[in-house]
Parts: C-alpha cells; structure tokens; sequence
C-alpha cells in the first residue's frame, strides 16, 4: 500500500505522542501507591506498546 506523505507524517507524529505516553505512565507507575491506580497505569503501557507496535507495522509497510 502506498501512503501520501502526509498520512506518513501523521503516523510518526501518533507513533512518537504514544511513545511519550509509555514513558509517562511507567514514571507514574513507579510514584504511584494506589494499586488502582497502579493496574490503570500498567494496563495503559500494554495497549500503548501494542498500539505502537502496530504504528510501526504501519509505517514498515509505507517504506516499502
């Protein structure tokens, strides 16, 4: 599949913002002492992970 460049761009851009949401929630999860808190704070690094997992499909297939 052929991407514009623009819709490429985009995909970095979500790629990088989940990225940046990892980061913050594992720095929380870590200061964090409510074990509510703390399963909300883990569940949302597995489906970033897993959403940045799939960006990256993405982009793999607009490079080639």
């Amino acid at each position: 599949m052929v991407y514009a460049m623009h819709e490429t761009l985009e995909v970095h851009e979500m790629a990088a913002f989940k990225t940046v949401c990892i980061t913050k929630s594992k720095t929380m999860h870590a200061l964090v002492s409510d074990p509510a808190l703390k399963a909300i704070l883990q569940q949302d690094v597995e489906i970033s992970t897993r959403q940045l997992q799939e960006l990256g499909a993405i982009l793999a297939k607009a490079t080639q």
